[in-house]
């Protein structure tokens, strides 16, 4: 990652973001792509680490994409009641069956895998996503908006949400789950040159979906939400995911939307320029228009 934390550019086009007087300069100058973004909504077993990357490789092997995209926690489950099971299911941002199993796919395929896991790391657990692609780990976000049982028994994340520029595909920003609730990270990422939002989930609460569109409209980026699907019982705690998936255009389309119950996949195809286009009608820009000095 950036030095900063926050920031991973990997190709030239990135750099003009510190030399642009204007953001909307600087997309002008990188070169027009389409992504095929790949949804991959499945049913994860808790605890059950091998079986789950073994269905999530073959759901994806299906589906040809430049971007797949998994739920939040999706090797280990997420319906935890001791600490000894995260032990046992935690892994090293850099190394464990995870970024073994989605590093092979993604250099075999030429593309990228963006994935929710319990990470390990710094004295305590993280609830991290991990974007790897053909050259290996492009970088890791550590969930900062802890929800519910989640505050248990991991830390918050302290680095800002990041944004990678992936050469010939597009730029994308990561964001987990229960971060929807606070629209300063998708407008940070959005600022941050982001045209795609990357958002793996284990949705419980019903308005992320709907609450995702306006972070398209108010940003002007595509998002991307995959979810998980059916209960996790864990003892007396039990959580149902309500599945939902989607792909949202900047101008708040809704590209597609899968469905509550069932494991399924999808893929959509984006012209990632669309996210370059920040205004509304001939007047206004969601970006030159606004007034920080004037914001709380």
């Amino acid at each position: 990652m950036g030095e900063d934390g926050e920031v991973d550019r990997m190709g030239p086009a990135s750099r003009c973001a510190a030399t642009a007087g204007r953001l909307g300069a600087c997309r002008a100058q990188t070169e027009t792509n389409a992504m095929k973004l790949a949804l991959i909504q499945l049913e994860p077993k808790l605890m059950a680490v091998e079986e789950n990357l073994g269905n999530a490789l073959a759901a994806m092997a299906k589906v040809e994409a430049d971007v797949y995209l998994l739920p939040e926690l999706y090797a280990s489950g997420y319906t935890f009641v001791a600490g000894k099971e995260l032990e046992q299911v935690a892994e090293g941002a850099t190394e464990g069956a995870s970024l073994t199993a989605f590093g092979e796919f993604a250099r075999e395929r030429g593309a990228y895998v963006c994935y929710g896991f319990a990470e390990r790391g710094d004295g305590g657990f993280y609830n991290s996503a991990n974007l790897v692609g053909p050259m290996g780990l492009a970088g890791t976000y550590r969930k900062i908006h802890l929800f519910g049982r989640e505050t248990l028994f991991f830390r918050r994340g302290e680095k800002a949400a990041p944004v990678f520029e992936l050469p010939g595909v597009g730029r994308v920003g990561m964001m987990i789950c229960f971060d929807w609730t606070f629209p300063e990270v998708a407008r940070s990422l959005a600022l941050k040159g982001a045209e795609v939002l990357l958002h793996p989930s284990n949705l419980v609460l019903p308005h992320c979906p709907q609450a995702m569109i306006t972070r398209s409209l108010e940003n002007r980026v595509f998002s991307a939400t995959c979810d998980r699907v059916g209960e996790e019982r864990n003892g007396k705690v039990l959580h149902r995911f309500i599945g939902s998936s989607q792909v949202v255009s900047p101008r708040g389309e809704v590209l597609v939307r899968l469905g509550r119950e069932a494991e399924e996949s999808a893929v959509v195809e984006i012209r990632v320029e669309e996210a370059r286009n920040k205004g509304i009608g001939e007047y206004n820009d969601v970006v030159e228009d606004r007034r920080p000095a004037l914001y709380v």
